[in-house]
């Protein structure tokens, strides 16, 4: 009998918990389980606790190595045959044909999905914060980074959000240490750090009375924001109009080469500022290129997706989507927790019902948690947040994420052990 292929494609959050949850709970309630088979793909082979990359980037120190990369291999040792595991990157979709195109190591394998689950993610615009390519990719931009942070004297993050606000506060703790108990500011940082934010207030997710405390405790670790103003472009520094070839591309960030080197940068206020670095820490772009077909994407290029069921109804049968890529909910690793129990009690209702089981009822439907919920931390020791809608204390921010930016919780999360009970 030709083996059905349920074909995952992404490697974090939101693929690795879907094939858990597939894996335990999903094939062992399947007519001729033997003859299903879990295909995880991922451009990288180690998963990683993303949120952690604005401390992680100043030194391997700052967190153990070895709980912070994983290896997703041998994460699913235990479901030996029902799974495997490609090191490989989505080319191109065929949803007619229900196959996708695999770059595996430069030769394409085009492989047949029966079930296809759409977990692929974004990328930030700067390769410090996340898998753009892989985890090698990712820690050589740390070091090249981390070989300039001594010798920085300025330094420009742009972006008002969550990455943009932790990047400041980790530097300005890490380089210029914090005001004393009874100093309201820092006097003399040793590095002049600049938050760059287009709104009016940071973190615009939050009620503007939680921002603003945010701007307290930057005043604690020496750093400055700027307010209503985005970078309009970056040149090499000392080169105030470059030509086109001259100038990084701040639509996409800089490359590896880029993350250390100075710049001049043009705010659209009229100002220009001087960076001995310069770290882009705006947005996120979908993982979608593989999908050419344009009814199956949103004008922000997330994948169309039911935003009760999480199915791609535009794709055919047994296409889901979760996770950032997905166009049902802002992105957020809460939303996806949320989601994992959603879209796996969905694939299971329709690979049952294909397999000529009467699963009877009705979908299982998710809800976006549109309550003010985000958590972000200042330094080591401070930081502001809400949650459900309640605003946080700053030693609560520090309890939940602040320690290890929730280091704490992957480790269930990769192994599987949090989806032991079927959700």
């Amino acid at each position: 009998m030709a083996q059905k292929h349920i074909v995952i494609l992404g490697g974090s959050y939101s693929g690795v918990s879907t094939a858990h949850n597939v894996l335990k709970h999903i094939l062992p309630s399947l007519p001729e389980s033997s003859t299903y088979q879990v295909i995880l793909v991922s451009t990288s082979s180690h998963a990683m606790c993303r949120p952690a990359c604005p401390r992680a980037l100043i030194s391997d120190d700052m967190f153990n190595q070895d709980k912070l990369f994983v290896s997703i291999p041998k994460q699913f040792e235990q479901y030996k045959s029902s799974f495997r595991f490609i090191h490989g990157t989505a080319t191109e979709l065929h949803h007619d044909q229900r196959t996708v195109s695999l770059d595996i190591a430069g030769d394409i394998e085009q492989i047949d999905y029966y079930a296809l689950v759409i977990a692929t993610g974004a990328s930030t615009y700067s390769p410090l914060f996340g898998f753009n390519r892989d985890e090698v990719f990712l820690r050589e931009s740390w070091t090249v980074f981390r070989e300039a942070l001594p010798a920085a004297r300025s330094i420009v993050i742009a972006g008002g959000g969550p990455t943009g606000v932790e990047t400041a506060g980790e530097l300005g703790e890490y380089l210029n240490g914090r005001a004393g108990w009874f100093s309201s500011k820092l006097s003399h940082p040793k590095v002049a750090i600049t938050l760059v934010s287009a709104g009016d207030n940071l973190l615009p997710n939050l009620r503007p009375a939680i921002a603003q405390q945010a701007e307290t405790y930057f005043a604690q670790v020496g750093v400055t924001v700027v307010k209503k103003a985005r970078v309009k472009s970056a040149a090499p520094q000392g080169r105030q109009a470059p030509a086109h070839d001259e100038q990084f591309d701040t639509s996409h960030g800089p490359g590896i080469d880029d993350v250390a080197a100075k710049a001049t940068l043009s705010l659209d206020n009229g100002t220009t500022i001087d960076a001995d670095l310069y770290v882009p820490a705006f947005g996120s772009r979908p993982n979608t290129s593989f999908v050419t077909s344009p009814f199956l994407l949103t004008a922000d290029r997330r994948i169309a997706t039911n935003a009760s069921t999480l199915r791609v109804d535009a794709a055919g049968p047994r296409v889901y989507a979760v996770g950032d890529v997905g166009s049902y909910a802002q992105p957020a690793i809460h939303q996806i927790l949320a989601a994992i129990p959603v879209v796996t009690a969905n694939i299971k209702r329709d690979l049952l019902s294909a397999s000529g089981k009467n699963v009877g009822g009705e979908d299982r439907v998710f809800k976006e948690d549109t309550r003010e919920t985000q958590m972000v931390p200042i330094g080591k020791s401070k930081g502001v947040g809400a949650a459900m809608g309640y605003k946080l204390p700053s030693f609560m921010i520090w309890l939940i994420k602040g320690r290890d930016y929730w280091l704490w919780t992957t480790g269930n999360l990769w192994s599987g052990k949090q989806w032991a009970k079927e959700g």
